[in-house]
């Protein structure tokens, strides 16, 4: 701690300092979080789990729709990179939205791969089929 203040009108109000101590635990925390690769389950992958409740045509809507978005995304990402870029940042400050960038061209190549197999017909399902094969392997 600081200081620690009051007004009148106020309540009390505290001043904390940056430590030693906690500058070398977020710099740790900082590093491991860099380092090592966590098996987050966001929730898109834990909906793809479940696509096969969906006709393929409502799956083909809803991923056609989410590639629209995500193509808006790269938009404004490239718009900030191109500022960046004529301000003269360096890379360094840019680097989040480089990997985010990345992560979505590849989110992106999926998602137009899969709604080209349903738009064709080559990805496709139906419930009895999925009913039958439940039956038989369980």
């Amino acid at each position: 701690m600081r200081e620690t203040s009051r007004d009148q009108q106020y309540p009390e109000r505290t001043v904390y300092e940056v430590t030693d101590a906690g500058r070398a635990a977020t710099r740790e925390w900082l590093r491991e979080m860099l380092a090592a690769p966590r098996a987050e389950y966001p929730e898109f992958p834990a909906a793809l789990s479940f696509t096969m409740m969906l006709l393929p045509q409502e799956l083909q809507a809803d991923l056609t729709t989410r590639a629209a978005q995500v193509r808006a995304q790269l938009t404004e990402l490239d718009t900030a990179a191109e500022a960046a870029r004529r301000t003269a940042l360096p890379r360094i400050t840019m680097l989040e939205d480089e990997y985010r960038r990345a992560v979505l061209t590849a989110e992106l190549d999926w998602l137009d791969t899969v709604t080209s197999d349903l738009r064709s017909g080559a990805l496709t399902w139906d419930h009895e089929t999925l009913a039958a094969l439940a039956r038989d392997t369980f």
